[in-house]
């Protein structure tokens, strides 16, 4: 299992209907298969996830979040991680809104 603890991520891409973007920063926790993180940063002012991992590292979890216009937003993600040449994890996301138009897209955040 990959160990998430204490590992800070950043957005590398994202679809036009998120709301996360290069200013934004992970935070991750984890305790055996409980994961969770804070996130902040671009048009982010303060968001949370939890949700689970697996044995190969794959993470389900819900999120979320207030944004600057003040709307409280939330939705669930998959997440996908690749082990980059230099051992930093990339992890390949697929989301949906739970909120608002219940759209979806995908996303890369990688580690910092």
């Amino acid at each position: 299992m990959i160990d998430y603890n204490n590992r800070q991520f950043r957005t590398v891409t994202n679809t036009e209907n998120g709301e996360v973007s290069g200013e934004t920063r992970f935070q991750y926790h984890q305790e055996e298969n409980l994961i969770w993180a804070e996130y902040a940063g671009g048009s982010v002012r303060k968001g949370s996830i939890i949700g689970t991992v697996d044995a190969q590292g794959h993470i389900d979890m819900v999120y979320q979040h207030l944004n600057t216009t003040g709307e409280l937003r939330t939705g669930r993600c998959h997440s996908i991680p690749e082990i980059q040449e230099n051992g930093k994890i990339r992890l390949h996301e697929t989301w949906q809104w739970t909120s608002g138009d219940a759209s979806s897209g995908t996303s890369i955040i990688e580690e910092c």
